[in-house]
């Protein structure tokens, strides 16, 4: 593999979906956030990916590459892989970067919560088209007649196809079986909170943070929360006897964020020196029907660890996606169960049996910051970039992120 380091790069403020961006589409998100990186430096390949598709656009890059007005010959490819879009992404770009004139790849993603497309169920659609052609007028009449029942709508929000239920349906079912408790689910849920604030405070965000629309910040670290609030609030996933609450869950957000991906030649046109290496990364994945759906970094962290002979105390910085609260703490008893490395990572090696919670998102996680689905990837990377490149040479990075479908990305940096 050639070497190849990630830059921090840029975002817009997180903000709350239907809030100030409502009126934002993702490609108006993702412009500001594009034409400050190209500012910067002018990238051989961009690279974006997003989740809820917009029905008039079939590739966002290459829609960004001509509205960030960038040069045109710059190659543009969208992808998607859930909340993992713009992590694999960059991974992709790791494999790009050093051949074919790739030198710089510009990597990122967005999503407008706001904006979900109503569609039509697909027998209505397919009857309506043929009515089209053949009777343009008998269709419209089809089509003044329709009913809610015609249209797909989003009434279980983002649900998984196949299972029909959310991620918070499924993490309800993996936090009852592993006995994750509703009290250890707020305090991670207070610890992104105050890791948050102390960013803000302490001016981490400053050169991340893009303003835009009138925002300067992120709208959803919470200075005046505590153990007793978030206490009060009720379950959202199941009402009964569930623990996951709309405080130790990621809020519906939206935003765009990118992050560099280059070798030598590529930073030197940055004008910043290599700092984080991308030394190796590992996608996992479960069969959900069997399995919690968010379990998949569980069997990629050991088996990434296993590969480089690291302990978890060997990592200096984890930068994990908190889908949920509960998610995180899963993935980590899990990780570090030994019999669970067996049996579903195949790793015999002893990771350690403490882990670091200290080192856990320092500057706050998805908790406290906001999670648009494919911008989740290239913020957590350029904030663990920033983070790493203020430690000393040598020091380790793991960054981790779960997706719909029963799939986790995870990545080993080190500061260069």
């Amino acid at each position: 593999m050639n070497e190849v380091y990630l830059a921090p790069g840029v975002r817009t403020p997180f903000v709350r979906a239907g809030g100030v961006y409502a009126a934002r589409s993702s490609l108006e998100l993702s412009i500001p956030v594009v034409q400050e990186m190209a500012r910067r430096a002018r990238p051989d390949l961009l690279a974006w990916g997003q989740v809820i598709p917009d029905p008039e656009i079939s590739n966002i890059a290459r829609e960004l590459t001509f509205e960030a007005s960038l040069d045109a010959t710059i190659p543009a490819y969208s992808s998607v892989m859930a909340c993992s879009s713009s992590f694999i992404t960059a991974l992709h770009a790791t494999g790009m970067v050093g051949t074919g004139e790739t030198h710089l790849v510009l990597v990122g993603g967005v999503e407008s919560m706001s904006h979900v497309p109503i569609a039509l169920r697909y027998r209505v659609a397919e009857r309506l088209l043929g009515e089209f052609a053949k009777d343009p007028a008998r269709a419209a009449e089809s089509f003044a007649r329709l009913t809610p029942d015609d249209f797909d709508l989003p009434t279980r929000g983002w649900a998984n196809r196949i299972s029909g239920r959310t991620m918070g349906d499924h993490m309800e079912d993996t936090a009852k079986q592993m006995g994750i408790s509703r009290a250890d689910q707020d305090a991670r849920a207070l610890a992104s909170h105050q890791a948050a604030i102390r960013g803000q405070d302490a001016g981490f965000f400053g050169d991340l943070v893009l303003p835009f629309g009138g925002v300067d910040h992120d709208a959803f670290p919470r200075r005046d929360t505590s153990l007793e609030k978030l206490a009060r609030l009720p379950p959202v996933f199941d009402r009964a006897g569930g623990t996951l609450t709309a405080g130790n869950s990621s809020p519906l957000t939206d935003g765009a964020a990118a992050v560099w991906v280059g070798d030598r030649d590529g930073l030197a046109r940055l004008g910043v020196a290599p700092a984080v290496r991308v030394v190796d990364w590992q996608v996992g994945a479960v069969d959900f029907r069997t399995e919690g759906m968010l379990m998949a970094p569980a069997r990629a962290i050991p088996r990434l660890l296993a590969r480089h002979r690291l302990r978890v105390t060997d990592v200096a910085l984890w930068e994990i996606h908190e889908a949920f609260a509960a998610q995180v703490l899963a993935n980590v008893r899990a990780a570090m169960d030994p019999a669970y490395r067996r049996e579903k990572a195949g790793v015999d090696f002893d990771i350690g049996r403490d882990f670091p919670w200290d080192r856990v998102n320092p500057n706050g996680g998805s908790i406290a910051l906001g999670h648009p689905f494919a911008a989740t990837g290239a913020r957590i990377l350029s904030q663990a970039a920033q983070e790493l490149t203020a430690m000393p040479e040598g020091a380790r990075a793991v960054v981790s992120v779960c997706a719909d479908g029963g799939q986790g990305t995870v990545a080993l940096l080190e500061r260069a």
